[in-house]
């Protein structure tokens, strides 16, 4: 029995790279696009055919998709200079990959993100939702959209710095008491996502681990800290003070040419007061998770230390 075909863009990518591993376990033949070909130690055992294409080549695209059952999505820009260039990957992107599908007869799930719940809120929220606007505008109903919150796990480089901070520094930062964020753990978010495409249903939904109402800032640090060993002291930092640095980070990066994820813009993502789900945001039935967040800070630590990303001290 010939198995079914997904093609994955952004499949170099955190996300994407649990994604690949998953699909193929589940018995898909994974074809991914990329620029070259991809050497991964976490692939280890698998060939997923490779489509040597970025997003902006109208025939690497055709090719990753014909014959496609399921075209999933999840390339994309978490940081850039300004909004042109988050549109130019998520949005121009995103109608680029839906018009190669749409011609093929391939299903398309969109991997966007939690914060294009509140796209005023950042040029990266703005661009996420308008990549599910173009997205849908040429599959209609027939698109499942997936909006991830935060998601850790191994292989984040991101988290790092958290866990680097908590290991070494005598308190951790935490910010309004009364904000809520949802997580979820990696190779959770890539089950779930697999597991969409698997059973198949049109419709926006987040993902979250059990805790969909999510965490507040004291229980993210005190995990983190739990996590490494450590117990830090908790120290409450003001609104204006995120805003403040976000805006040294913005100014140091026009001076030197850089691209900073921490702009203003992100800044205000970070002091949203909501970023729990509703009962009616998620996927009714969802597979259950493995992770939550001890659980998935202690697999993220024990990751990063065998790799040497993170030194016992």
């Amino acid at each position: 029995m010939t198995s079914r075909v997904v093609a994955i863009t952004g499949a170099t990518g955190f996300l994407g790279r649990h994604l690949v591993r998953t699909m193929a376990d589940g018995g898909w033949t994974v074809r991914i696009l990329a620029r070259r070909d991809i050497v991964d130690p976490e692939w280890a055992g698998l060939e997923p055919e490779l489509v040597v294409g970025d997003l902006t080549s109208a025939a690497g695209l055709d090719r990753l998709c014909t014959g496609a059952d399921v075209v999933i999505h999840a390339a994309g820009l978490i940081k850039a200079k300004s909004r042109d260039e988050f549109d130019r990957v998520n949005v121009l992107g995103a109608r680029a990959v839906a018009s190669a599908a749409q011609k093929t007869g391939a299903r398309v799930m969109l991997v966007s993100s939690l914060a294009a719940r509140s796209p005023a809120l950042s040029d990266y929220a703005a661009s996420k939702r308008g990549g599910e606007d173009a997205v849908r505008a040429i599959v209609g109903s027939h698109l499942t959209v997936v909006r991830p919150p935060a998601i850790y796990g191994p292989g984040d480089m991101e988290t790092l710095d958290l866990f680097r901070l908590a290991q070494t520094s005598p308190w951790l930062p935490v910010l309004d008491a009364r904000a809520r964020m949802a997580l979820i753990h990696v190779e959770d978010a890539a089950a779930q996502i697999a597991d969409l495409a698997r059973h198949w249903r049109p419709g926006t939904f987040a993902l979250s681990d059990a805790r969909s109402e999510g965490y507040g800032w004291d229980e993210v640090m005190q995990s983190a800290g739990r996590a490494v060993g450590r117990q830090p002291r908790l120290i409450r930092v003001p609104d204006g003070l995120i805003t403040a640095i976000a805006r040294l980070s913005q100014t140091w990066s026009r001076v030197t040419g850089t691209v900073s994820i921490f702009t203003p813009g992100k800044a205000r993502e970070i002091l949203h007061r909501n970023w729990s789900l509703s009962e009616a945001e998620c996927v009714p039935g969802a597979l259950a998770t493995r992770y939550q967040i001890d659980a998935g800070f202690s697999h993220s630590v024990s990751w990063y230390r065998k790799r040497e990303f993170l030194v016992t001290v």
